[in-house]
């Protein structure tokens, strides 16, 4: 089910030797530019590319439209500092030293690194939260931490500067079209635009909270999901909308005698409209940026990506935020643009992880991919066709547990047609026909005719561990943890 990916590497080394060996017989260096742009815990089911309920997305949708949606990319640790380690270096969580909210080393090898020794510019614009300053960019700006909404404070080399009057979308934006205008015109760029948007507390922009407080939010299915054959762990999380929401989450008191189910609707909507009016200005911003790209005369030149650094629940099972493996918050959006190389509209269901990033760019590059990277390049995905050994499941592993929300560490593997999760301090299963079940209602660990599927997934399972270099001890004790940084909230600097 999990395979090397050799023909697939091969095949995308031939296409990216072409596009180099192209650049240098022309005398200029045409290999493509690569806009990455990442936004903070943005399910994909709140783009309508991918579904239309929620909320209307033209011009993220524009990607897809003109360019390939990916249906099946997976975060292989679902929060946010060891995603962001992940794609930055290819690795799993245990291998790039980043598991839980832990400073990333800075003399650890990335791909910005590898993409500025082969000649690319490389900027880093918005919210990075790797706990060390940015390596491998030769301009960045970023936000403390987390960041804020409103009247940001960001990082340079030089120094800091804070945004009085500044709503931090629209500035990362502003921001990444001026590093665009102002870059070297001799050499190709790497750019990596990410968002605050749409974190927790979900602050809007004073105009689309206006417009948004106006709307009612579908609710999804599974709002009141009663966990009837689940295992411990997702009774004992505390991110439900009903329960945990706070005053600072939704901004209002709730109308008086407001209680039971008609609170947890109350809760829900006024959770929607703010994350929905970031969302907005998301996909309003993205438009500005696309619009730069065409004034430059590079858009079609520009392999210009749309993803989050992992899913989140949207009342989805009831709850907020991410970390479990139930598909909303493992399933990333992907979205890519490249001009003519890509076929308009086309859907791609091969399933593909965060660690498959790195060498991406690289092969886009013409760079070589250095052999500890985890992940396989999707170049060939992006041309249409998957090679034949390209990987049929995938590997999860979450430690940080108790941690926020009380989500109990786990791990588990993902097939085309399956989810198998252990929650391994708990010694407790759920398994998932997604076929027959894709929301995830009904764990059929335990049901004597899902027997022979429990054992070829534990098998898998067990394989994987092998193959990546995982195993379940480590980091189980969370005094083994790597220490956080004191990076997280520095003071500005003068």
């Amino acid at each position: 089910m999990q395979r090397r990916h050799a023909t697939g590497r091969r095949v995308a080394l031939a296409v990216a030797a072409a596009v180099a060996m192209g650049s240098m017989a022309s005398g200029a260096d045409k290999r493509p530019n690569i806009l990455f742009m990442m936004s903070d815990d943005h399910a994909a089911h709140a783009i309508s590319a991918y579904n239309g309920k929620l909320i209307q997305t033209p011009n993220l949708d524009r990607l897809a439209k003109e360019g390939m949606r990916f249906e099946r990319v997976y975060c292989v640790n679902s929060i946010c500092t060891p995603s962001r380690a992940t794609i930055l270096t290819g690795q799993y969580s245990h291998v790039n030293g980043v598991p839980v909210f832990n400073a990333i080393d800075p003399a650890r090898v990335t791909v910005a690194k590898l993409l500025q020794n082969a000649g690319y510019y490389t900027a880093m614009i918005g919210k990075w939260h790797l706990g060390s300053d940015p390596a491998g960019f030769d301009h960045w700006e970023v936000y403390p931490g987390q960041g804020v909404y409103h009247d940001p404070v960001l990082y340079t080399k030089e120094g800091s500067k804070k945004y009085d009057g500044e709503y931090c979308t629209e500035l990362e934006a502003r921001l990444a079209i001026e590093t665009l205008r102002a870059r070297p015109k001799d050499k190709p760029f790497f750019m990596m635009l990410h968002r605050k948007a749409p974190h927790r507390p979900w602050n809007p922009s004073k105009r689309l909270d206006a417009i948004w407080r106006q709307k009612t939010i579908p609710e999804p299915d599974t709002l009141f999901d009663d966990y009837a054959t689940r295992t411990d762990a997702i009774r004992e999380q505390t991110q439900s909308i009903a329960r945990h929401l706070t005053k600072t989450d939704v901004k209002d008191d709730p109308p008086e005698g407001l209680a039971g189910d008609a609170l947890t609707r109350w809760k829900y909507q006024r959770y929607m409209q703010d994350y929905l009016a970031c969302i907005q200005s998301i996909d309003e911003t993205t438009g500005d940026v696309l619009k730069a790209l065409e004034d430059e005369g590079i858009l079609d030149d520009t392999v210009i990506i749309y993803t989050s650094d992992q899913g989140f629940f949207l009342g989805d099972h009831g709850m907020y935020d991410k970390r479990f493996m139930y598909e909303e918050s493992l399933k990333m959006p992907f979205l890519v643009r490249w001009g003519k190389n890509i076929k308009p509209g086309s859907v791609n269901a091969d399933i593909c992880i965060n660690c498959d990033f790195a060498p991406t760019f690289l092969e886009l590059a013409g760079a070589p991919v250095p052999a500890d990277m985890q992940g396989a390049s999707m170049l060939p995905l992006l041309g249409g066709k998957a090679p034949p050994d390209w990987r049929t499941s995938m590997y999860y592993r979450y430690y940080h547990s108790p941690g926020d929300h009380n989500t109990a560490r786990h791990y588990g593997v993902r097939t085309l047609t399956h989810k198998l999760i252990h929650f391994d301090g708990k010694g407790q299963w759920e398994l998932y026909d997604l076929v027959n079940d894709p929301a995830e209602l009904r764990n059929i660990y335990n049901d004597p005719a899902a027997q022979p599927t429990v054992k070829a997934l534990k098998a898998e399972l067990a394989r994987l561990q092998k193959f990546y270099g995982d195993t379940e001890d480590l980091y189980a004790d969370p005094k083994t943890w790597p220490k956080a940084s004191s990076y997280v909230n520095p003071p500005p600097r003068r």
